[in-house]
């Protein structure tokens, strides 16, 4: 089980995904992400996108924390359900039920749809397996799609070379706690925005 660290639901536990070939993010990652995501001002009213959701867990502590809306995305349907199960546990504890939104589906066939977005803040946790070029791929999307001083987390294995940025993202920031290293990117006020973008 974990647990939201912090917030209006601080202390809530959450269900885990059992069985997947992932790792839920430690509390002590959890904790420094969040730390530093709050002291930017990145989390109050802000809307949020979790890719690779797992459980949810980032996208809930983000909702606890006062995030104004949070979808949580994840392909696959055991995952799926709790995430869905965990959202409900938020929304009561939050008193509302429109805070966190569930996504069953691929990462790529979600940020397909031109709609989505902006984000003010995006999360992704991927497998540790997911080859580079997978990744960078399922990057590519957001590009244009984060609001002015909006921020990109990747977390990645420690072994695993950094993010490929797509133009028109940047890496500003990393940090290693471990086993795992988070890639803070934003976005590159140097590239030209890429045809179609949402304003």
């Amino acid at each position: 089980m974990s647990r939201i660290i912090a917030g209006a639901a601080g202390g809530l536990r959450l269900q885990s995904v059992p069985g997947r070939d992932t790792r839920p993010t430690t509390d002590r990652v959890k904790e420094s992400l969040f730390a530093r995501l709050e002291a930017w001002g990145m989390l109050r009213d802000a809307r949020v996108l979790d890719l690779f959701a797992g459980s949810g867990a980032l996208g809930c502590e983000a909702a606890s924390r006062g995030a104004a809306a949070v979808t949580l995305v994840e392909r696959h349907a055991g995952a799926a359900r709790v995430c869905r199960a965990n959202a409900g546990t938020v929304h009561r504890a939050l008193g509302r039920d429109d805070v966190v939104q569930v996504r069953h589906g691929a990462v790529g066939a979600y940020l397909a749809d031109p709609a989505e977005g902006p984000w003010d803040l995006v999360l992704a946790d991927p497998p540790y397996p997911l080859p580079d070029a997978e990744l960078a791929a399922a990057l590519a999307p957001l590009v244009g799609r984060l609001r002015e001083g909006g921020v990109l987390v990747v977390e990645r294995s420690t072994r695993s070379p950094e993010p490929a940025w797509p133009d028109g993202l940047r890496r500003f920031e990393q940090k290693r706690h471990g086993e795992t290293t988070l890639w803070f990117a934003e976005t590159d006020v140097t590239s030209p925005p890429p045809t179609g973008a949402p304003d």
